[in-house]
């Protein structure tokens, strides 16, 4: 399902423009990418939270040239799902189409 046929969807299901709820939803988008650049968790009880994962300094290799870098400490964007999300899923998806 692309970010189009989830706003059509939200959209027949609750009655409000499409134009309302693309709104709605990129701004949900914006909040939680703007939350975590702040260095915060979102937390959406029944669903999951956007959390920040801490990746510690490595050394990679430059492959043209064959050298050593150093990969400095920094931060990824991660979902982790609530425990009722997980179970739904696991109890109605019994193959991947």
């Amino acid at each position: 399902m692309r970010k189009a046929d989830l706003v059509a969807s939200i959209s027949d299901k609750t009655g409000v423009a499409k134009v309302d709820v693309l709104v709605t939803l990129e701004t949900f988008f914006s909040e939680i990418k703007d939350t975590l650049s702040d260095g915060e968790n979102v937390y959406v009880r029944g669903f999951g939270s956007f959390i920040l994962k801490k990746r510690a300094k490595k050394i990679g290799r430059h492959i043209k040239e064959n050298k050593p870098i150093e990969i400095p400490e920094h931060f990824i964007p991660a979902f982790k799902p609530s425990k009722v999300f997980v179970d739904q899923v696991k109890a109605s998806v019994t193959e991947i189409k």
